[in-house]
């Protein structure tokens, strides 16, 4: 069956991700992001960046950090997508977002991101959503605009050398704060 199909006549649903998920949730992230099983999808980093995205450390930490969520997503029972939620003062902020490579490209991402905005004026009744973009990714900045993300111009360096991030090919990487009012 064809996944998009799939994908818009299955059940999604939303839950908080336990320590348990954590062996399911690293290649998740992983796929998402790095080597080739990354390249089905749109959301690929493997072009300027190799080695890991996360480890189960990182994906744990996310998990058990005092006002952090990390969104599991599940299609009739399988977990295809995640995204972490963490309460920052005034803002929510939205990262470690992946959606499975064979899925993506059909309105599953859509929806997460409503869900998660949705759940951070509820949890924690803030008014703006914050993330954090490689700045070189303009596809992806592209698909958060067309969410109503607002780049921000403010800029912040990439961890050269620290390796938990990955290994970069380009010299010219930075993060970039994209902001949303939630209304």
């Amino acid at each position: 069956m064809d996944t998009a199909a799939t994908q818009q006549t299955g059940r999604i649903t939303y839950r908080d991700a336990v320590l348990d998920d954590v062996p399911a949730l690293v290649p998740l992230v992983e796929s998402a992001y790095r080597g080739d099983s990354s390249r089905v999808g749109w959301t690929t980093e493997a072009d300027i960046l190799q080695g890991r995205r996360t480890d189960a450390e990182g994906v744990a930490a996310v998990i058990t950090a005092p006002g952090s969520r990390l969104m599991a997503v599940e299609l009739d029972g399988t977990l295809v997508a995640c995204c972490q939620l963490e309460h920052r003062d005034e803002a929510a902020y939205f990262g470690m977002f992946a959606v499975s490579p064979e899925l993506q490209g059909a309105g599953l991402g859509r929806q997460i991101i409503t869900e998660a905005e949705r759940r951070v004026r509820e949890l924690w009744g803030v008014r703006e959503m914050h993330m954090t973009v490689i700045s070189v990714r303009e596809e992806l900045i592209a698909w958060y605009e067309r969410r109503g993300y607002r780049r921000t111009g403010r800029m912040t360096p990439f961890p050269y050398g620290d390796e938990r991030f990955g290994v970069p090919q380009r010299d010219d990487l930075e993060f970039e704060l994209l902001v949303k009012e939630l209304t």
